[in-house]
């Protein structure tokens, strides 16, 4: 099978079961795999360098850290996965250090919700050269 054709694999890094359980949904419906979640930074290293996935959607802030360091931790093992940023701390300090550090989109948990999908789905696609 073609790769343009294989949805997405994504992992959900976000410290909230109830964000978790709706991101789920949402993906699911837009033929998206979820291929793993974690709510905090040492089980979201683990689970996304164990489960490969194509984008990790994830929150700034995680259950005892935060999310730069499941970023960075997970850049410099395996810098072909893709970030998708996906907070309600989305203040520019935010977006400058998470796009700096490699992330594809960061995205406001409450404004940016319907773009989630749509980011995820460019971010799984590897660049054209």
């Amino acid at each position: 099978m073609p790769c343009a054709t294989a949805a997405p694999r994504v992992f959900l890094a976000d410290d909230s079961p109830a964000i978790r359980e709706r991101l789920n949904l949402l993906l699911v419906a837009a033929r998206m795999d979820v291929v793993g979640e974690a709510a905090t930074p040492r089980e979201c290293i683990d689970g996304i360098l164990a489960s490969h996935p194509d984008v990790v959607v994830l929150d700034v802030q995680l259950e005892g850290g935060s999310g730069l360091e499941v970023l960075r931790a997970v850049r410099g093992a395996d810098p072909g996965i893709a970030f998708v940023v996906f907070s309600n701390n989305a203040g520019a300090a935010y977006r400058k250090r998470y796009l700096a550090e490699g992330a594809v989109f960061f995205l406001d948990k409450s404004a940016d919700f319907q773009d989630l999908a749509p980011a995820i789905a460019t971010a799984s696609r590897p660049p054209v050269h």
